[in-house]
């Protein structure tokens, strides 16, 4: 929203040769203009020489809005977390932060997919030694203290 006859006006729309006009045109005093970096890097040199011969300034602002309600600290500790190797849901807990604000905050960190196996890759490994040594799935399903259907599972897929 633009006050009539400001000094200072805020844009958040591109400044085009007409919407410069118009401003000027509604603001005759006008001594600034401010934008988002982003449309400040998409505005035409042309334009910001034109409106500085003018005695306008365009700057951009570094953030208006609603202020961040997590800290860089905050942020900062769920990645550190994160690389301890804790879960984004015990994170979650720990920090008090909502699980979906934890996925946000992670930032580039890869979270590893699905569920941890529930056998460790030596029983794996021993599962398929065995089996390669002829025995049945149902002895080692017993010796091991493994439900057959894992066995069958761990022979198939690794």
């Amino acid at each position: 929203m633009i006050d009539p006859m400001a000094e200072k006006i805020h844009v958040n729309q591109p400044l085009t040769s007409r919407r410069i006009i118009e401003l000027l045109e509604k603001n005759p005093d006008l001594k600034e203009i401010t934008c988002p970096i982003s449309l400040y890097h998409r505005t035409s040199r042309r334009y910001l020489d034109a409106l500085e011969e003018l005695g306008v300034n365009v700057s951009p602002v570094k953030r208006i809005g609603r202020p961040r309600k997590y800290t860089d600290n905050d942020v900062k500790l769920v990645q550190s977390l994160l690389k301890e190797g804790k879960t984004p849901k015990q994170i979650s807990g720990i920090t008090n932060i909502p699980l979906k604000t934890v996925y946000y905050l992670k930032g580039d960190i890869k979270l590893k997919r699905g569920k941890k196996r529930k056998y460790d890759r030596n029983t794996r490994l021993r599962v398929r030694e065995m089996a390669r040594n002829g025995m049945p799935a149902r002895k080692i399903s017993k010796d091991l203290g493994i439900p057959l259907r894992t066995v069958y599972y761990i022979l198939k897929n690794g």
